[in-house]
């Protein structure tokens, strides 16, 4: 696990957002694991416009969301699909049906999406790179605390917590659901990289017991140190309660020097 502190958010959107095209200049056809949530958000006006000063291309990558809210209409503004558009999708030149999301329409058994989504994510050759956020009790995607840790695509209760941290999100609280389909641990460890995002001091806790905790249900991000190739990004907020902070920042700075040098060969 790389742990990279930062400066600030805006750096660590940058990070993240290098990260992707990296990926992209290497494989034109990248499957991308990507994330909804505010902490993205900056990343993702990053990669935009990165991605149109470097002259990069999307029209051959293929995206699978983490999760989506089970109840809510693609067409509903609080819908992650409609957040994808409005935030990433609408602005660079990548093709709408290579776009995913565990989405359930009208009709659609919900038991049958996540057997659907997991197939779908191999036809498609797996994940290269997927990015994350944590939430404040340590979720990924929808992978709330005592989450099954080989979990697979699936429906999942939000917790009282999250629901009430979403909830300012939604004019009305009676439409807010407390149901979403999420790609389960298991299928985020089959992605070749991860990269965690995360910023604020609101998430330090989180972060503390992901990185440096015992790897347990109870903290599901904790799962990703045993993961072989983890970026966790890191503002100096979220980076405050690591008991490790220092020799973080001196890895870093060493394979920065190992990196130099090896350009200067």
């Amino acid at each position: 696990m790389d742990v990279i502190i930062c400066g600030d958010s805006d750096a660590v959107a940058a990070e993240g957002a290098a990260l992707v095209l990296q990926v992209l200049q290497k494989k034109s056809n990248a499957v991308f694991g990507l994330a909804s949530g505010n902490t993205p958000l900056a990343m993702y006006k990053r990669l935009i416009h990165d991605s149109r000063a470097a002259g990069l291309s999307f029209r051959d990558v293929t995206t699978f969301n983490l999760d989506e809210y089970l109840g809510l209409q693609p067409t509903d503004a609080q819908s992650y699909r409609a957040y994808m558009q409005r935030e990433l999708f609408d602005h660079i030149d990548i093709h709408p049906g290579n776009t995913f999301l565990p989405e359930c329409g009208a009709g659609v058994d919900p038991l049958e999406v996540g057997p659907a989504y997991e197939a779908l994510i191999r036809s498609r050759g797996g994940i290269d790179l997927q990015i994350l956020g944590i939430g404040r009790n340590g979720h990924i995607g929808f992978n709330e605390p005592t989450s099954s840790l080989k979990s697979r695509t699936r429906i999942k209760t939000l917790t009282r917590e999250t629901v009430s941290a979403n909830r300012k999100l939604f004019d009305d609280a009676a439409r807010q659901p407390k149901l979403a389909i999420t790609m389960g641990i298991a299928t985020i460890l089959d992605a070749g990289h991860i990269v965690l995002l995360a910023t604020g001091r609101h998430k330090a806790e989180a972060v503390r017991q992901s990185v440096e905790g015992p790897v347990s249900a109870m903290c599901p991000a904790s799962i990703l140190q045993l993961h072989e190739k983890v970026t966790v990004l890191l503002d100096e907020e979220a980076a405050s309660e690591l008991a490790l902070r220092d020799y973080y920042g001196w890895v870093a700075e060493q394979k920065r020097n190992v990196l130099d040098s090896r350009k200067e060969r």
